[in-house]
């Protein structure tokens, strides 16, 4: 095989008991995305021949939601011996016999490492023809993280992990950052002669170092200024830091790439959605999922947005919708409740309290103020008026409702499904639509209006009221 064949090899075993929760660790989620996920990606960028995966705690969820999101990966359980080295050990025994290229080695509670970093890494890697090179940080505070151990002249004589370090190595401030690439042959060597005589009972990934440096190999630390890149989460607290800290990277890089977002620390972005430039993006605004916003869009302020289509020059605003389609030009809110299978066609209007669920509404239509469309199909240039209902539950099933095109819709109406409502229709303020209503008419069904003078006097006596009545007929 060339000298550039990769596999990744990424580390999912561990139980995470910090972050004291049901899901296990790799599973949260920033970005929109699992902890694991953002790794897989980063490893996926490398176009390396196999990805391992290596399982332990809660496997087959964690197996699941792996193959969901990578289908190509290589699943391989952990045994009863512990340890990172004896997790990479079972990994690399998973590849082919023939394959002589390098091993990148991660971690699935590390979700800021990017392509970019491991490609560098990979190919200082490969053009100094090291056995292992490792990414490091310098850490004013390393407590708890293992030290990289360098000689006089600099260069890299072992790995300590905290626990078996004396005082002097405590001190050391350059930290082992968990993400390697190795010579597979020098790596499966090392691996075979490495115990559990430490601290912790374990086979450690890092005592490597050591037994291919005795054994002739090059090894090299490449310190990173980014210490973010290697930042594992281990509780709540770090992945809520790891959280802000990637959505201030989308954010700025959306920035970069000529969006308009007025305040970054109140604005939520997810790793899949794209934004195009001159879209504005006000304070208080989550976009999730795989939401997308064409140009001259403008969204919020408090508007949350998952996994919707935003045509250009949409104008949305303190408004919640999901799995939703915008046309171009359209205008959404205040306060409107925009639920999944909603499309609104161009230049169309959802207004203030208005509720809309799996509602086609075309072109030019408007929803204006204080309904709900559920379960419906409006054509073009309609007009639905204040306060409409589209009852579409009988209390067993949901039915759909048709309005055509041209339609004025009263305000106060109640259509109950299923209705069809046809072409250059109105509909009389009140009405209650239990039946077809053809082109050209007009549906109404108010009662005459009847007055009964005197009822206040002599069913409220003595109230505001009746006094008001009462001085009325002075």
């Amino acid at each position: 095989m060339s000298e550039r064949s990769l596999a990744v090899v990424i580390l999912a075993a561990g139980q995470g008991t910090r972050m004291k929760s049901s899901l296990p660790k790799v599973l949260h989620r920033i970005g929109g995305r699992s902890l694991i996920a953002h790794v897989l990606d980063a490893a996926a960028g490398l176009a390396p021949t196999r990805v391992i995966a290596v399982v332990r705690h809660d496997r087959d969820r964690v197996s699941e939601a792996i193959l969901d999101h990578a289908p190509d990966t290589t699943i391989v359980d952990q045994d009863e011996i512990p340890g990172t080295g004896r997790a990479v050990e079972l990994a690399i025994s998973a590849l082919p016999d023939d394959f002589d290229g390098s091993v990148v080695v991660l971690s699935g509670d590390a979700p800021l490492i990017d392509s970019a970093t491991l490609d560098r890494l990979v190919r200082g890697h490969i053009e100094d023809r090291r056995s292992m090179t490792l990414l490091s940080a310098i850490y004013d505070n390393p407590t708890g993280l293992g030290r990289i151990l360098r000689d006089a002249d600099g260069g890299v004589t072992g790995i300590v992990e905290e626990k078996d370090a004396s005082e002097a190595q405590r001190r050391i401030t350059e930290i082992n950052g968990g993400i390697y690439v190795f010579a597979r042959a020098a790596l499966q060597s090392a691996l075979a002669g490495i115990d559990t005589n430490n601290a912790q009972g374990e086979k450690y990934l890092t005592d490597a170092a050591a037994s291919i440096l005795s054994d002739g190999g090059a090894v090299e630390a490449v310190a990173t200024d980014d210490p973010w890149l290697i930042a594992g989460v281990n509780d709540r607290a770090q992945l809520a830091d790891a959280g802000r800290e990637l959505n201030a990277r989308i954010v700025r890089e959306h920035q970069r790439g000529g969006v308009t977002i007025q305040d970054p620390a109140t604005t939520w972005i997810d790793a899949d959605v794209s934004i195009e430039p001159d879209t504005e993006i006000l304070p208080g605004t989550h976009l999730q999922g795989a939401t997308s916003i064409a140009s001259g869009a403008v969204i919020g302020p408090d508007t949350t947005l998952v996994d919707c289509e935003v045509g250009a020059g949409a104008r949305i605003r303190r408004s919640e919708a999901t799995l939703a389609v915008f046309g171009d030009g359209v205008e959404v809110g205040p306060f409107a409740f925009i639920r999944p299978g909603t499309e609104l066609g161009a230049a169309g209007k959802i207004g203030a309290f208005v509720e809309t669920k799996n509602a086609k509404i075309g072109d030019g239509s408007k929803v204006p103020h204080l309904s709900y469309v559920g379960d419906a199909t409006i054509g073009t240039g309609t007009n639905i008026g204040a306060g409409t209902i589209f009852a579409n539950y009988d209390g067993v099933q949901k039915h759909h409702t048709r309005v055509g095109d041209a339609v004025r819709v009263g305000s106060k109406n109640v259509l109950i499904a299923p209705v069809a409502i046809a072409d250059g229709t109105y509909t009389a303020a009140g009405t209650v639509v239990r039946k077809d209503v053809p082109a050209g008419s007009l549906a109404l069904n108010v009662a005459p209006q009847r007055n009964i003078e005197g009822w206040v006097a002599e069913h409220r006596p003595g109230t505001s009221t009746a006094e008001a009545a009462e001085r009325a007929g002075e």
